[in-house]
């Protein structure tokens, strides 16, 4: 299999995915073919986590960037995506859960098994999207192999997300295949994306701009 997507291409890949995921939720949830597609955008960012984390030159600026930006994003997330309610955070406090435990995992390796442990049970308190199936998400995929074990615990972790929360679990199984695009990674960085972080807030702006339109359009009157 060739190597052929560096991580820009990736970026790219991940966020039209969640784009495509996004606009079926808000306007067309009864097309199961947007909700289908977006299922392999959060398992590329994931793998995009891991290898910032393992390649970035401030770890703190890093981790300070995703807490800011989530801070910034949930409002539209309430918004947009929750329908106004406010019962869980957006996924970049997901990925700065992920981050803590990634990081903790490569200074210390005695407190690996804890630390993502100690990530799950967070992310299933607070709670963030994708709560504890998320930091399994970014777990496996910090020690991605293409390993019949490895493809093991892969197919646990959904099956197992199946059988404790079916109302979304059976829709996360598409996800199974995601790392597909991970042997097709070939490491490069490639073009520096720069408006990566800001995109998120600003497709939710632009979703609820429509979606503000639209509802207005058709309000006689």
């Amino acid at each position: 299999m060739t190597r052929s997507l560096t991580n820009y291409q990736i970026k790219l890949l991940a966020a039209l995915l969640m784009v495509i995921d996004h606009i079926g939720l808000v306007f067309f949830p009864g097309a199961g073919i947007f909700r289908f597609l977006g299922r392999y955008s959060f398992p590329l960012f994931c793998w995009l986590l891991v290898q910032g984390e393992a390649h970035t030159r401030n770890f703190w600026r890093y981790l300070l960037r995703l807490l800011v930006m989530a801070g910034l994003t949930q409002p539209l997330y309430n918004l947009v995506l929750l329908n106004g309610a406010n019962n869980q955070w957006n996924i970049l406090l997901t990925l700065a859960i992920g981050l803590v435990c990634l990081r903790v995992a490569r200074l210390h390796r005695w407190l690996q098994i804890p630390c993502w442990i100690a990530g799950a049970v967070l992310a299933q308190v607070i709670p963030v999207d994708y709560s504890f199936y998320g930091i399994g998400l970014i777990a496996l995929i910090r020690y991605f192999e293409p390993t019949a074990l490895w493809w093991t615990a892969w197919l646990l972790l959904h099956f197992g997300l199946v059988l404790v929360e079916p109302s979304w679990g059976v829709g996360q199984v598409p996800a199974i295949v995601s790392p597909v695009f991970f042997l097709l990674a070939n490491g490069q960085q490639g073009e520096r994306a720069r408006w990566f972080y800001w995109f998120y807030p600003g497709h939710m702006v632009v979703l609820y701009a429509i979606q503000q339109f639209i509802s207005r359009a058709i309000v006689p009157g």
